[in-house]
């Protein structure tokens, strides 16, 4: 493959808008508000036998995220050193990318009855989502040059943006007149599953068409398997030496846990505390997206203004406050505007992060791929940890909201441990 060429670049941005739409239609807007649906239609209440063992079914679902989380931290440093060092990006890009498109067809035999086969399909097709990103990702630096890796990679987020948005509606479409379809509404929430998947693993082929591997000769070993762990450990060995960056890490660990795990449940939340149906949940999603730009915007001009210490303690305030309002929260209508809030704060305060992350790196560090590595390991266990923790707050409480307002605590902590954090200019860096 040549450097900069406008066919494979479009080919590669392609995958964000085939893959995209398991992010927001299956994971953000609609499985979690069916899946609540369905297993209480057929258990008769929140309780559901999984394997023989009886639990809430938003507990199960919460403890299923943070197993597939941990899964993919874990198999997240193999995978780099497979893609960094493997010369065989094509061929694992294409293996979890069949992984997840199947996982989400599967989707469309999932009744509530058959419990065991929505989680295993959603911990799956979580799995092929990530791992397919890991190659994706590593097939950048080979197809553009260096100084169009930020163009390239904006380009392929908004495609990926428009394309789930765009099937996203479709979906809203479907399910809003299903009477006019003559198609049941909880039919034709399977049939947008199946039409998930077969967007993934059909529009990945323009994908596959263009890229190619470059084979190295390196044959896949346990010594290619650890490569990335050891680069992770280094990282962790440096960390020592750098006190600051390391407080930064711990209130990014901190916050992430709360931000990573609200996106995930807060339709699950919608669902089960507010009675929130797939078509409200697919305004309230597409409404969280257009805020979202703008809060990003905002975000960035008050960081330019204020600096990113500042901005980044606004944001925390505002995402604990959140926290706390939404434990209180009964109605529809107050929750579509405490949803308004989190759109302001909801793209910025990730994009933000991985800025002041970059602005703490010392100039001269020779591999910043493996602390952004360590970096992307580190917020994929705060998943693990704010899922984990919410499914067993809500287990001992049998109150959902519980689960919510524990995880304001870890926004307060992120708070208090950023303030302790020296954030200079990207221009006065050591």
């Amino acid at each position: 493959m040549q450097l900069n060429d406008s066919k494979v670049i479009n080919a590669w941005c392609f995958f964000d808008w085939a893959n995209s739409a398991y992010s927001l239609v299956i994971t953000t807007a609609i499985f979690p508000a069916y899946y609540t649906a369905v297993t209480e239609n057929f258990f008769g209440s929140d309780k559901v036998i999984f394997f023989g063992v009886e639990i809430t079914n938003t507990v199960l679902y919460s403890y299923a995220l943070s197993v597939s989380f941990l899964l993919i931290a874990v198999l997240s440093p193999i995978l780099s050193g497979i893609a960094d060092y493997g010369g065989r990006k094509k061929l694992f890009m294409r293996f979890f990318t069949t992984l997840g498109a199947f996982s989400c067809i599967s989707l469309f035999f999932f009744t509530g009855s058959n419990v065991e086969l929505g989680i295993i399909a959603a911990v799956t097709a979580s799995i092929g989502f990530s791992g397919g990103l890991v190659f994706y990702n590593a097939f950048l630096p080979e197809i553009v040059s260096s100084d169009r890796y930020d163009a390239v990679s904006a380009r392929g987020y908004s495609m990926g943006y428009l394309g789930s948005v765009l099937l996203l509606i479709v979906n809203l479409l479907m399910i809003q007149f299903n009477e006019v379809l003559g198609v049941e509404k909880g039919l034709i929430t399977r049939i947008c599953f199946l039409m998930v998947g077969a967007w993934w693993l059909g529009f990945s082929q323009i994908t596959f068409q263009y890229l190619y591997d470059k084979p190295n000769g390196k044959k896949i070993n346990s010594t290619l398997l650890s490569k990335g762990f050891h680069e992770l450990q280094k990282v962790w060995q440096a960390l020592k030496k750098q006190p600051n960056i390391k407080k930064f890490l711990l209130s990014f660990f901190c916050y992430s846990t709360g931000v990573q795990t609200i996106l995930l449940i807060a339709a699950l939340f919608a669902s089960k505390e507010l009675n929130m149906e797939s078509s409200e949940l697919i305004v309230l999603v597409l409404l969280l997206q257009i805020v979202a730009i703008g809060g990003a915007y905002l975000t960035a001009k008050l960081s330019g203004f204020k600096g990113n210490k500042f901005t980044l303690l606004v944001l925390l305030s505002i995402w604990a406050f959140v926290c706390l309002t939404a434990f209180f929260v009964y109605d529809k209508m107050q929750f579509y505007l405490l949803a308004v809030l989190l759109g302001m704060v909801m793209g910025g305060i990730q994009s933000l992060s991985r800025a002041t992350y970059s602005k703490l790196l010392p100039e001269k560090t020779p591999d910043t791929a493996s602390y952004f590595s360590f970096y992307d390991v580190l917020e994929k266990s705060s998943i693990v940890l704010g899922t984990f923790l919410t499914g067993f707050a809500e287990q001992q409480s049998d109150n959902m909201r519980i689960g919510i307002l524990a995880l304001g605590f870890f926004f307060v902590i992120g708070g208090v441990l950023m303030s302790r954090v020296q954030v200079r200019p990207a221009k006065d860096r050591l």
